[in-house]
C-alpha cells in the first residue's frame, strides 16, 4: 500500500506561484504513474497532469502554461509548481499515485489512479 501526503497549499494573491509538494511512504516502489487534481466542492475532481516514473509529463491543455509538474524519485516525491495563479485556481489540491505507468492512458481521468492524498487546500484572492 502506499500513501501520500500533500503540502504547500495556502492563500496567495492573484498573480502569486506556490508549489506543492506530495511525499509518498509505503510500498513506493510500486509506484508508476503520478497526478495532480484540484477539486471545488460541487464539482467533478479536475485533472491537472500527470508524471511518468521516467519523467514523461502529460498536462490538461488549459493549465500547461502555468503549471508544471516534477518527480523526485529518490526522495518520493512530487511536486506542482502553479504561476500566475487566478481566482478560478482556488481549490483542494490532491496528489495520486498508481503502479501502472501513466502512457496510453486516461490520466486527466481520476478513476485511473488507485492511491490518493488527503489534499491540500489553495486560495487565491
Amino acid at each position: 500500500h502506499v500513501q501520500l501526503v500533500e503540502s504547500g497549499g495556502g492563500s496567495v494573491q492573484a498573480g502569486g506561484s506556490l508549489r506543492l509538494s506530495c511525499v509518498a511512504s509505503g510500498a513506493t516502489q510500486d509506484i508508476g504513474c503520478m497526478g495532480w487534481f484540484r477539486q471545488v466542492p460541487g464539482l467533478e475532481r479536475e485533472g491537472i497532469g500527470s508524471i511518468d516514473s521516467d519523467g514523461i509529463t502529460t498536462y490538461a491543455d488549459s493549465l500547461k502554461a502555468r503549471f508544471t509538474i516534477s518527480r523526485d524519485n529518490a526522495k518520493s516525491t512530487l511536486y506542482l509548481q502553479m504561476n500566475t495563479l487566478k481566482p478560478e485556481d482556488t481549490a483542494m489540491y490532491y496528489c495520486a499515485a498508481d503502479p501502472g505507468s501513466c502512457y496510453a492512458r486516461d490520466i486527466l481521468n481520476a478513476r485511473v489512479f488507485s492511491y490518493w492524498g488527503q489534499g491540500t487546500q489553495v486560495t487565491v484572492s
